[in-house]
């Protein structure tokens, strides 16, 4: 009977000749993991970009942040008060460049994160190929597959360090925003309306 199905990988085999492909996966595997690492520091410290902007404390900031399940709602928040609530220029178009570094980083993440990985008979991991449903000669595929080559491994090594910089850049960041955001009307001194 026919199958649409792809073949078996023979585990056995793979595992067996694994063992001469350690390094190369280790490596592979050490910066995904410092991605997903550095990527999930990164997009925490949003809480207290949140905490500012809603002049809040940090556990209900990360309330918000948790109650929104995707990272562009997340993101798209703080755009949302930060034009809203930022009152000095500068301040506000620094965060919109941090928060485009932070995407540029996301799309590598998603990358790695949203994929199947490719083993080649030797246990070497070989390449991604991507979970996301694209259009092609207008028929529905499944996402690109991409080598993990030296281009991808340098990909990689940079990526993980542009999330250091841009940490240590938030970090520096958040003592500006707190000095640029407006008080809420009821902190400055201001009557609530009554109904």
């Amino acid at each position: 009977m026919p199958t649409r199905l792809p073949q078996k990988p023979d585990f056995e085999a793979i595992e067996a000749a694994a063992i001469d492909s350690a390094d190369h996966r280790t490596v592979v595997l050490a910066l995904i993991g410092n991605l997903v690492f550095s990527w999930s520091n990164n997009e925490s410290m949003f809480i207290y970009v949140l905490m500012l902007l809603l002049e809040t404390d940090e556990v209900s900031a990360a309330i918000v942040f948790a109650t929104l399940n995707t990272t562009r709602a997340r993101l798209d928040l703080v755009q949302r008060l930060a034009k809203a609530k930022i009152a000095d220029k500068s301040a506000a178009e620094t965060l919109d460049r941090l928060i485009a570094r932070f995407n540029a980083c996301t799309r590598v993440r998603n990358e790695f994160n949203h994929c199947m990985y490719t083993v080649s008979d030797r246990g070497e991991i070989t390449h991604t190929h991507a979970m996301k449903i694209r259009e092609s000669a207008g028929r529905l595929v499944l996402g690109e597959v991409r080598p993990v080559d030296e281009g991808r491994i340098r990909e990689l090594v940079k990526t993980v360090e542009d999330l250091k910089i841009l940490n240590r850049e938030l970090w520096d960041f958040l003592p500006r925003l707190q000095a640029s955001v407006r008080p809420s009307a009821t902190q400055a001194g201001e009557a609530m309306p009554s109904a």
